[in-house]
């Protein structure tokens, strides 16, 4: 028996690394063997976004794991949770691709003049002047040398770590190309030497310089357009980053300023914004009154009014008035923090198709060499001679590289999430996009989902002999320790009545159930009622058949009833073209809801649900949620309160409503930060066109690698075709994947009012 203390998850940490040198899925596989070599890590690496994000034991210094990165032949460096990490990448991303740009414009400089200057020489023989092909060599040398030194310097790097990747493959083809056409013009005569246009038109010319220069041209150019398209798709990650504020102003206990780096902020600190400044942070509003934008954050074009007592995040824009903050969650805990962690994990984790594209993509390089040298071998034996069979193997080398492989899912997560932050959809993992895709039935929970969370209380009830005031003040200040939509409207109406509220001891919560304290020496529980009212039950029916909330305030221990508070939550404008729009698209809707069945039916009808479950404690909504998935259906559940968190979990796939608590948003699989039910059906419809674009992107690059391979080594394919048809190849997996940018184009607020899509409507595939 080992005798080894096991690991709990408070010995494990996490780690976001930036992998650089990285050009294909075999470099990806790479990485996560050799950190998945050390004790305890598990590493799991995206192309697309050039990250790593690793899992680790409590007592492995972080340093050991950027030292086996580079250790495997590529550069490796800690992404830290600080707002300056982002503008630091987005400069290195810059750099990186001004220096690619200026070797793809050398490189397509001097192949322009070499291979007019190649092709007249093979039509136009007597156009050769003395040592012309010195002067193709002149041309070809600092393209197949410099231009092309960064897929040397990455072949040799592999090779001395016995290792093998894309650029090892673009390498040797440029490598034996030029080799070859070097040693032809040294020791064979001269004048029976043909140029590579030659090799053009009949793929058995010795000459290969301007193919081996064409190559790296091609690949270059590929990269580079890759490069600038990978950067668009990652836009919408770097905008969002680019809402957190680097400096706030504090406000000192005597009222004094001091402008301070936000990391400084600490919570419970008074902070200043001023109209045009940007929220650092979290908070509570202490005084002032203000328009904030949240526009940047949330699509919602109109501004909110906020002022005492009310919240608000940070990274939005307060605009015409000053507010005085109290921070509440600040730095990597803020909302926004927390969206763009998830979305960045989200882009990181990878899919089981994925994973399987990593293995075969680790196993492919050395399988094509495998069949280069086949090719080369058979060649010869048919009699091609060494010209003849060079041209075929190196147009094999070319024509396999797997960087389309690699690219195939990753890209298309990374726009996906992209545009779902854009529509204020944030999802946190791969599966969640999966799961959405496969989901049949859509679980609603009723306040502050379906209905607007901003209750009012319309009515008041008391028992004989009880005054409504006191009722009301005992109500309002156990309802004081509770953030749920109705204790903030029953608050909301003791302050607008005029009713002082007094102060609440022992305060419990009861979930599902309401809230309980002590309120002038008298134990008052506010919660549902009971099922006998008494005189009151007329009140009730009267209520609930008007679509209102009732609840009971009960007073004493054992409690009597006291009275009873009606509340009205009116259905979002939203919320029926939404449930319209899952219906078309298939999904079945379903209200699950803690409320009686009057006011659950009402809100029904309201929204075009015809199947509804009423009374459901959050034992009783996982119960439910679960009776659906033994059905054998796959269940999505959309809430926003404590009391969904546990269906959230248990449900296939959990999706919480941004203005919901921090527990529900934690336990939920994807949050809709817009204020809008209409981004529900656009997430279905995000979730299938992601994985349309993830299918057809694998086809392409299996089918392009398995139909090109045989073409190459039958000597049908010249190299020079070849090199163009791999980057293009590439590019068109990453384009393919930015056409996800236009998804569900009706929900975006930036387009005018929302559009319903019609049933028909589909996302069609390239």
């Amino acid at each position: 028996m080992s005798t080894e203390p096991a690991v709990t998850p408070s010995d494990v940490r996490t780690v976001e690394l930036r992998i650089d040198g990285m050009t294909c899925a075999a470099c990806v596989g790479r990485v996560e063997r050799k950190l998945g070599k050390l004790d305890g890590v598990h590493a799991t690496v995206n192309l697309a976004t050039e990250r790593a994000l690793v899992t680790y034991p409590a007592g492995t210094e972080v340093g050991a794991l950027v030292a086996t990165v580079q250790k495997a032949g590529y550069g490796a460096t800690e992404v830290r949770a600080d707002p300056s990490d982002t503008g630091d990448a987005a400069t290195e991303d810059d750099t990186a691709l001004r220096r690619l740009r200026l070797r793809m414009a050398v490189a397509l400089i001097l192949f322009i003049p070499l291979a007019d200057l190649s092709l007249a020489m093979s039509l136009v023989p007597t156009l050769r002047f003395p040592y012309w092909q010195w002067v193709i060599v002149a041309l070809a040398l600092p393209v197949v040398v410099w231009a092309a030194w960064p897929f040397h310097r990455t072949a040799f790097s592999n090779l001395r770590h016995g290792s093998t990747s894309m650029d090892t493959l673009v390498s040797l083809g440029v490598i034996s190309a030029s080799a070859w056409s070097l040693g032809e013009m040294a020791f064979l005569d001269s004048r029976v030497t043909l140029t590579g246009w030659d090799a053009v038109l009949s793929p058995s010319g010795p000459l290969y310089l301007e193919v081996a220069a064409g190559v790296t041209t091609f690949v270059l150019a590929g990269r580079y357009f890759e490069a600038r398209a990978r950067r668009t798709a990652g836009r919408v990650m770097r905008s969002l980053a680019a809402l957190e504020t680097d400096e706030v102003t504090v406000l000192g206990a005597d009222g004094t300023e001091r402008n301070l780096p936000v990391g400084r902020l600490r919570v419970g600190d008074r902070f200043l914004v001023r109209p045009g400044e940007r929220v650092a942070a979290d908070g509570v509003v202490e005084t002032g009154r203000a328009a904030v934008d949240t526009s940047a954050m949330t699509g919602e074009p109109v501004p909110v009014e906020v002022g005492p007592e009310d919240r608000v995040t940070g990274g939005t824009i307060a605009s015409g008035g000053r507010l005085v903050v109290v921070a509440e969650q600040v730095g990597a805990d803020t909302r926004l923090a927390r969206m763009i962690a998830a979305v960045e994990r989200a882009q990181t984790e990878k899919s089981a198709t994925q994973r399987l594209v990593d293995r075969v993509s680790s196993v492919f390089v050395p399988i094509v060499l495998g069949l280069a040298l086949l090719t080369l071998l058979g060649w010869l034996l048919a009699g091609a001679g060494w010209a003849g069979a060079l041209a075929p193997a190196i147009a094999v080398v070319i024509i396999a590289c797997p960087c389309a492989l690699g690219l195939a899912t990753p890209t298309a997560l990374m726009v996906a999430t992209g545009r779902g932050a854009e529509l204020g959809i944030f999802v946190k993992g791969y599966r969640a996009l999966e799961t959405t895709r496969a989901a049949d039935t859509v679980v609603l929970d009723k306040t502050g989902t379906l209905t607007t969370g901003r209750m009012t209380v319309a009515d008041v009830a008391v028992a004989a002999g009880t005054d409504p005031d006191r009722l009301l003040a005992r109500a309002a200040a156990v309802e004081s320790g509770s953030e749920h939509a109705i204790a903030e409207a029953v608050r909301e109406h003791a302050r607008a009545s005029g009713v002082p509220v007094p102060a609440v001891d022992e305060f419990v919560a009861l979930p599902g159930l309401g809230a309980r304290g002590t309120v002038d020496g008298v134990v008052v529980t506010v919660g549902r009622p009971p099922e006998d009212t008494g005189p009151l039950a007329g009140r009730i029916d009267e209520w609930e058949a008007a679509g209102h909330t009732v609840v009971a305030v009960h007073t004493g221990d054992p409690g009597e009833l006291a009275g009873l508070i009606a509340l009205s939550d009116p259905v979002k404008e939203s919320a029926p073209i939404a449930v319209a729009e899952l219906v078309a698209a298939g999904l079945r809707p379903v209200l699950l809801t803690g409320d009686r069945p009057a006011a659950a039916h009402a809100v029904a009808r309201a929204c075009g649900i015809t199947e509804v479950v009423a009374g459901a404690l959050p034992d009783g909504k996982v119960d439910h949620v679960r009776a659906l998935q033994a059905q054998g259906r796959t269940v999505a559940m959309v809430g926003d309160g404590v009391n969904d968190a546990a269906a959230l979990a248990a449900a296939d796939l959990g999706i919480a409503v941004g203005s919901g608590t921090d527990v529900a948003l934690e336990a939920a699989d994807v949050v809709l930060v817009r204020d809008d039910l209409r981004v529900l059906p656009a997430t279905v419809e995000l979730a299938r066109a992601t994985m349309g674009t993830i299918r057809g992107n694998l086809w392409w690059a299996f089918g392009y690698n398995t139909a090109a391979i045989p073409v190459a080594m039958a000597g049908l394919l010249n190299p020079l075709l070849a090199g163009a048809a791999m980057a293009l190849s590439s590019f068109l997996v990453v384009t393919n994947s930015l056409r996800l940018r236009k998804a569900a184009a009706w929900a975006d607020p930036t387009l005018g009012p929302v559009r319903t899509p019609s049933r028909d409507e589909e996302y069609v595939e390239a």
